[in-house]
């Protein structure tokens, strides 16, 4: 998918402890910048996915990530995750990621997560919830994000 398609964006800063002896980023580290990007985007839509868990309003577990590596990020290189939810399931999201250098058109990682919602007492499936794929659907659709107060019950978990 062209970047330019992506409707959301974050920067991140290669740091020290995630490369390697050649200063090339550690294939561990990835799924630390597949976190970032999921936590951001999120935060884009206007809540954070570690308080809407907390309140017990929806959580999620990965169940499949798939990296596919294009060229090597270095230690202390500029770098842009662009995010987007491609699919949403009856409980499942699917999130896509891919990883360039600022500035620069060369593609060097790409991420996909297969996230499914569950209930973490009794370890049971769970449907995401209408407002949230509404609110992501409409995101993906436009760019435009909508206000939380249009999602009463989004809104209270967030807060």
């Amino acid at each position: 998918m062209p970047k330019q398609d992506f409707k959301f964006k974050t920067p991140v800063r290669v740091r020290w402890m995630e490369g390697d002896a050649q200063g090339i980023v550690f294939n561990g580290a990835y799924l630390g910048y597949l976190e970032i990007a999921q936590a951001e985007y999120f935060r884009n839509l206007g809540f954070s996915i570690y308080q809407i868990a907390r309140a017990g309003y929806f959580d999620t577990a990965v169940v499949k990530t798939t990296l596919e590596f294009k060229a090597p990020a270095r230690v202390d290189q500029m770098l842009d995750l662009y995010a987007r939810v491609a699919a949403i399931g009856t409980t499942s999201l699917t999130l896509e990621v891919e990883i360039y250098p600022q500035d620069s058109d060369q593609l060097l990682t790409n991420i996909q997560a297969i996230y499914v919602g569950f209930t973490a007492q009794t370890g049971e499936t769970r449907p995401v919830p209408g407002e949230m794929r509404a609110l992501v659907d409409h995101f993906e659709a436009t760019g435009q994000v909508l206000p939380l107060t249009d999602f009463p019950e989004l809104a209270r978990a967030a807060s």
